[in-house]
């Protein structure tokens, strides 16, 4: 007798060829997903080994046509690195639109990763003398094609993971999620280590280069599984319909206020790349001597802490924490996302006694920022990848790229806080108004307010939870305070 779903498989397909057009009907791990874990753990290897070392590049490397210095100043860094972070996060809800309504999730990705590849190629050749052209205008066109690349296949990524689960085994998306996140940090991990030390021995076209390599081999292996993903066809004007609907106006709405609140962290969070590590450079980062070999890291290469405390979180808080907390208190959503905030404030007081220790002439050591990255991960577990599958299940089947785009508006708008703070505190005659350690006080004002504002709405959300595959929405979603 032949195989009915095989048959049915068979039949679905779009005008590109034959793609199945639905999740697979099993209970079992959808077969892309392991394409779509290794693209991102080699993408997001390309996007932070750049980043890493941007902040320094420009405070110590960069220089002029004729080869002579042209620094960024430690508060122009912190701004430059701000609206780079705000456009890489503002220009998803261009990708999404495209994948949404034109092009489907699929083609969008594979044509913006290629302008991706391009933005790091331009990087690559910073250092050479093109004409008289000023590198730092190389260094923007750069990183304006990146933010135009990561940015525009962010949204669709992560919901093209989400479109691979039908109801069957929906149970396994938090799982996957996780997954997901921890391969974003074990690209990251290795980057952020390696490419600090190609920039110190090789040079700027050898440190950018190299992660435009692992952008062209995130790029293949994502088209290597093409035929395991469920290609969710575009909506078309559909879209359009379906977004201004009684749901999708609803949906925009009850999410909306959670951009808000999650903006002030990202604004937080994002720093670790710009102004932790200017302070590192300031501080003892000896830990420990094996053998002749020391271990020392150079400022940008702590950011490493980060990822690695991801992986080990990410696993201990799900299979041991939540379901430790779940004896005494109902481990929902919205008071992950509220702990969050709390860690993030928490971590930036750390940073801020260690900035004082800093203007009074003392040298902490680096173990300071190694306990604030501890605690502003485990902010960062809490609220991201909580606030990522939220932000999913909440969104109507056709507007699933976008809404992942407005949660991502959120990480654009940190960096503009970022940026803006850090353009205001420049007064005319070269004197900073937050110095020192009163910097990363006024941040953790910023997000104690919200924290609290974030406690008084969260009691009053309501919502719906949608999955592809299924023929109406689960739900409506009961109010959940932080706690």
């Amino acid at each position: 007798m032949p195989d009915a779903n095989a048959d049915s498989a068979a039949a679905e397909h779009d005008v590109n060829g034959p793609y199945r057009t639905k999740p697979e009907d099993t209970a079992q791990m959808p077969g892309g997903i392991p394409y779509i874990i290794g693209n991102e753990a080699a993408e997001r290897f390309s996007f932070y080994g750049m980043k890493a070392i941007l902040t320094v590049y420009m405070t110590k490397y960069l220089v002029d046509s004729a080869g002579r210095p042209d620094h960024f100043s430690p508060e122009q860094a912190k701004e430059a690195v701000g609206w780079f972070g705000a456009a890489v996060y503002a220009t998803p809800i261009l990708g999404a639109l495209l994948a949404d309504t034109v092009l489907g999730k699929y083609r969008t990705i594979m044509a913006l990763s290629l302008l991706y590849c391009l933005g790091h190629g331009v990087l690559a050749m910073i250092d050479l003398q093109m004409g008289g052209i000023e590198p730092r205008w190389i260094l923007f066109a750069g990183l304006a094609l990146i933010s135009l690349g990561a940015g525009g296949i962010k949204p669709c990524v992560s919901s093209h993971v989400g479109d691979q689960f039908s109801h069957r085994n929906q149970h396994l998306m938090t799982r996957v999620y996780g997954w997901f996140y921890f391969s974003i940090n074990f690209g990251s991990t290795f980057a952020q280590i390696l490419i600090p030390l190609l920039l110190a021995w090789y040079g700027a076209a050898v440190a950018f280069g190299l992660p435009g390599v692992l952008m062209g081999v995130a790029t293949l292996v994502f088209w290597l599984g093409r035929r395991q993903y469920a290609h969710i066809p575009p909506a078309g004007m559909r879209f359009w319909q379906e977004t201004f609907s009684p749901d999708g106006l609803r949906a925009l709405k009850n999410l909306s206020p959670l951009l808000l609140f999650a903006a002030p962290f990202w604004a937080l969070f994002d720093q670790t790349a710009s102004a932790w590590v200017i302070q590192a450079e300031s501080m003892d980062r000896f830990f420990l001597e094996v053998g002749g070999w020391r271990l020392e890291p150079t400022p940008e290469q702590l950011q490493a802490v980060n990822p690695i405390l991801v992986m080990l979180l990410v696993p201990l808080m799900s299979y041991a924490v939540y379901p430790w907390l779940e004896q005494f208190i109902k481990v929902t959503p919205l008071r992950k996302i509220g702990a969050g905030l709390v860690f993030a404030a928490l971590s930036f007081a750390v940073v801020a006694v260690a900035e004082s220790k800093i203007t009074a002439g003392e040298t902490p050591h680096a173990w300071w920022q190694v306990l604030a990255y501890l605690i502003l991960t485990v902010g960062e577990v809490l609220l991201s990848i909580t606030l990522l599958e939220f932000f999913y299940t909440q969104a109507p089947k056709s507007m699933k790229s976008v809404i992942l785009a407005v949660y991502m508006l959120s990480v654009s708008l940190g960096n503009v806080i970022t940026a803006v703070v850090n353009r205001v505190i420049r007064a005319d005659d070269g004197a900073v108004l937050l110095p020192g350690a009163s910097y990363y006080w006024f941040f953790v004002g910023l997000i104690a307010v919200t924290a609290v504002l974030y406690t008084i709405w969260s009691r009053f959300y309501r919502g719906q939870t949608y999955i592809q595959g299924d023929g109406q929405p689960t739900g409506e979603q009961p109010a959940a305070e932080p706690g």
